[in-house]
C-alpha cells in the first residue's frame, strides 16, 4: 500500500514547488503527522538518527510537520526542532502519516506583503509589518507548526501562528538562551520593518489565517 502512494507523494510535492504551480490548481503542499509517541527523524532517508521529538511542539502544540521533499517512501521535513535551513527526513507508513494540504502562504519582504494562495491561486493578499535591520525576517522554507490563543499581550494579540522559522538575529538585550521562533499575530507597523522578526498584520487577517490555513501549511519567505 506504501508503495502505491510513492507517485501521489511525488506529485503532490512537485505541486508543492514553489518555483511554479501547475495550472489546474492541483494540491499545493503536504503536511506529516507523527504515528507514535516518538519520532525518529533522520539526516537521510534510512541514515543515522539526527534527533527524537515527541507528539507535542515546543510550545504544546500537536506536532505536525511541513513536508519538503520525497525520495521513495521518504519524506523530507520541515520542524521547529530545526535550525533554519535544516531539513530531516522521516519514513511513510512507518514513522508519519501524510495528508494534502492546499494552502501555500508566500510572504515578500522586498513588498512587505504576505500572499495567501488555495490551489496555487492567489485568494488574498494581506499588509505585513517585517522585520527590523538588525533583527530581519528569516527567508527560506519553512511551514505553520502550531497555532496559539492567549491573551499573550498588546504587543502580540490574542491569536499567534508559529512558524518553524527561528530567528537567530535577536533584538539588543534579549536573552540568547531562549530559542525564538517567528511568528504571525497582530501588530503595528505593516509595510515596515520595524518587527523583532515575526510578521505583524491587522488582527483581522490574523483571525482568517487562524480559522483558513491549517498546520502544516507551507510558508515560503522571500528577500
Amino acid at each position: 500500500m506504501a508503495h502505491g502512494l510513492i507517485p501521489y507523494l511525488a506529485a503532490a510535492l512537485a505541486a508543492a514547488s514553489h518555483i511554479g504551480a501547475p495550472p489546474n490548481g492541483a494540491t499545493a503542499a503536504l503536511a506529516a503527522r507523527p504515528l507514535h509517541q516518538t519520532l525518529v527523524l533522520r539526516t537521510r532517508p534510512g541514515g543515522k538518527p539526527l534527533m527524537r521529538v515527541g507528539p507535542r511542539g515546543p510550545l504544546g502544540g500537536p506536532l505536525v510537520l511541513g513536508v519538503v521533499g520525497v525520495r521513495g517512501c521518504w519524506v523530507q521535513v520541515t520542524a521547529e526542532a530545526l535550525p533554519n535551513g535544516h531539513f530531516a527526513w522521516a519514513k511513510f507508513g512507518r514513522d508519519v502519516g501524510v495528508h494534502p494540504v492546499r494552502w501555500t502562504l508566500r510572504a515578500s519582504l522586498f513588498r512587505r506583503q504576505l500572499d495567501v494562495l488555495r490551489g496555487g491561486r492567489i485568494v488574498r493578499t494581506i499588509p505585513v509589518a517585517i522585520g527590523a535591520p538588525g533583527s530581519p525576517t528569516p527567508t527560506g522554507r519553512f511551514a505553520i507548526a502550531e497555532k496559539l490563543t492567549g491573551p499573550f499581550g498588546p504587543a502580540l494579540g490574542p491569536r499567534i501562528l508559529v512558524l518553524t522559522a527561528r530567528q537567530p538575529r535577536l533584538p539588543a538585550g534579549w536573552n540568547t538562551h531562549i530559542t525564538y521562533y517567528v511568528a504571525i499575530h497582530a501588530g503595528v507597523g505593516q509595510g515596515s520593518a520595524v518587527s523583532a522578526g515575526c510578521l505583524h498584520m491587522d488582527e483581522s487577517d490574523v483571525r482568517y489565517l487562524m480559522r483558513t490555513v491549517p498546520l502544516g501549511t507551507p510558508v515560503l519567505i522571500s528577500g
